[in-house]
């Protein structure tokens, strides 16, 4: 009788697995946007006004009224069910805050990394750090307003993507559209590594 009961406080205890998943790219491509439309929990963020201070480290080229900028990282969560649950760490995304980026990728599932199509090249810095450390990435091009639309092919071609990266057109602000990226990582891992995946 003592071990049912037992058995019973100890299901009951149970400690949840938790996924990491990193959300990377340049600045100000949508990474706090993401992590905020998904995130179950108010997101921690540590966002700074933007001052003359970055003029000269920080590459603003093409990014027009943003006024904030991410100086160490965003933090949302997700609960799948209650033994499973995903952890979402936004990344800096100016060359000057890189040095944190080991401590965040250490134990990650995998990464998203966030494109824009007017600035495409601001990702390749972020694709070079996840193949060189042969972490599993999906490439989620962010469809701004007013920007123009390029094809998955089109995108895959100017990034020079391995055939298996995925690539996914999406829309930050959107809960749904945020989902749909982070179920395509988990499938992209479960490939990688020979598991089967259904669809939930």
């Amino acid at each position: 009788m003592d071990s049912g009961r037992s058995d019973q406080e100890t299901a009951r205890r149970r400690i949840p697995i938790a996924l990491k998943i990193l959300i990377a790219g340049g600045f100000g491509v949508g990474k706090t946007t993401l992590v905020g439309s998904v995130s179950e929990i108010r997101p921690l963020q540590t966002e700074e006004v933007l001052t003359d201070a970055g003029v000269g480290y920080d590459d603003l080229y093409g990014v027009e009224g943003k006024q904030t900028t991410t100086v160490a990282m965003d933090f949302g969560r997700i609960t799948i069910n209650e033994d499973l649950q995903v952890y979402l760490f936004g990344t800096p995304g100016q060359d000057r805050f890189w040095f944190l980026w080991d401590e965040l990728a250490f134990g990650a599932l995998g990464a998203v990394v966030l494109a824009d199509t007017r600035r495409l090249a601001d990702c390749f810095p972020s694709v070079d750090y996840f193949e060189r450390r042969g972490i599993p990435f999906v490439v989620a091009v962010n469809c701004f307003d007013g920007a123009k639309r390029f094809g998955i092919d089109a995108v895959r071609t100017a990034l020079d993507l391995d055939p298996e990266v995925p690539v996914v057109l999406f829309d930050a602000r959107e809960r749904q559209s945020g989902k749909v990226v982070l179920v395509a990582l988990v499938e992209h891992v479960a490939q990688r590594r020979g598991e089967r995946v259904t669809a939930g």
